[in-house]
Parts: C-alpha cells; sequence; structure tokens
C-alpha cells in the first residue's frame, strides 16, 4: 500500500506498520463490538462496519479481510458477536478494500460496504443459519444461530430479513467510515 506523502511522492507503508495499524482496528472493533443490539438471530453492530471501511481503505483489502475476521472471532469468544459476525463483515470489509485499492481511489468506496454486507454477507449468513433449527454451537462457544428459532427465518422471506437486518446495521457503519476518512483527510493525513 502506498502513502502519499507532502513532497507529491508516494511511500510504501512497511508490513510492520500495516500490521500495527490492523491490531489497532481489530482491538477498537473488538471494544465498540459492545456497543450493539441483538435483534433476531444478529447482533446490529454499525462500528463494526465503521471499522471495516476504514481498514479497506487505511490496509489494504486482505488485511481488512483479517481484521474482520479476528474481530468476529473475538467477539464471538466475549459473548457480544453471533456466528453471523463471520459473513456480515468480511465480505463488506473485503469489498471496500477492493473497490478502494483496485477499482478507484476515492472515499466513496466506504459505500460499498453494504453490498457486501447486506447482500453477499446476508445471503451467505442466511444459508448458513436458515437450516439449523436447534441451538448449535460451534467450537463450544460460537452460537450459530439463537436459542428460540425465529419463525421469519423460513422461505424467501427469511433472506430479506437477514438482508434488511445486515442494512440496518451497515448501512450507519460505513456512512460513519466515509465520515471518518474525510476527517483524517482534512486533518491533513493522507493515505
Amino acid at each position: 500500500m502506498a502513502i502519499e506523502t507532502t513532497m507529491g511522492r508516494t511511500r510504501t507503508i512497511p508490513r510492520t506498520q500495516r500490521l500495527a495499524l490492523t491490531a489497532t482496528l481489530i482491538a477498537l472493533g473488538v471494544v465498540l463490538g459492545a456497543l450493539s443490539v441483538p435483534i433476531g438471530p444478529a447482533r446490529v453492530a454499525p462500528f463494526q462496519h465503521f471499522i471495516n471501511v476504514l481498514a479497506g481503505v487505511l490496509v489494504g483489502p486482505w488485511y481488512a479481510l483479517l481484521a474482520a475476521f479476528a474481530i468476529s472471532v473475538l467477539r464471538n469468544a466475549l459473548g457480544t458477536g453471533t456466528f453471523l459476525a463471520f459473513p456480515g463483515s468480511m465480505f463488506g470489509a473485503l469489498l471496500v478494500g477492493l473497490a478502494y485499492h483496485y477499482v478507484r481511489r476515492t472515499d466513496l468506496a466506504a459505500f460499498v460496504e453494504p453490498i457486501g454486507t447486506s447482500i453477499v454477507g446476508a445471503l451467505v449468513g442466511y444459508a448458513l443459519v436458515a437450516p439449523l433449527q436447534a441451538k448449535t454451537l460451534l467450537l463450544g462457544f460460537i452460537a450459530a444461530n439463537p436459542p428460540a428459532y425465529p419463525s421469519y427465518l423460513a422461505g424467501l422471506g427469511g433472506a430479506v430479513a437477514m438482508m434488511l437486518l445486515f442494512a440496518v446495521s451497515d448501512i450507519p457503519g460505513c456512512i460513519l467510515g466515509y465520515l471518518a476518512l474525510r476527517a483524517l483527510r482534512r486533518a491533513g493525513i493522507s493515505f
């Protein structure tokens, strides 16, 4: 990843700095993950999507994917996330990073996050959770579905409901991420 310096030149961020920034974003994501609201089988966590936008732009698509995965694992281990945190965050982070770094370097890449989360992530999450009707724990601590199976998950309406649940979380988060990127640029921090 290259950063523009004050002289108009670009320099590559060393891997150690990229890893340190990724670790910082993971820690921030875990802490802010406590500010989630359980709605149906998901936990609405807009700050996860805020972190996805920042990670996708600041550290690139693959480190953003790593950050989203690590945050999901840690949130599940701490009991502040569900199995849906994995598809609900990883696809959005990856698409923001790909859009920013490979398509066009603009902060508007933040608005690709809902496509990855509300469409791709929700459909993958629905496909993974819908067949499970009994309480299921993965690795002994990751709740793959809620204790009470919600009736709205049955049929095509369940996929649409899942997409709406994910949108409630990721649209405010990607807007916050976009505003944070703009604030960083106004503060003179270029990336």
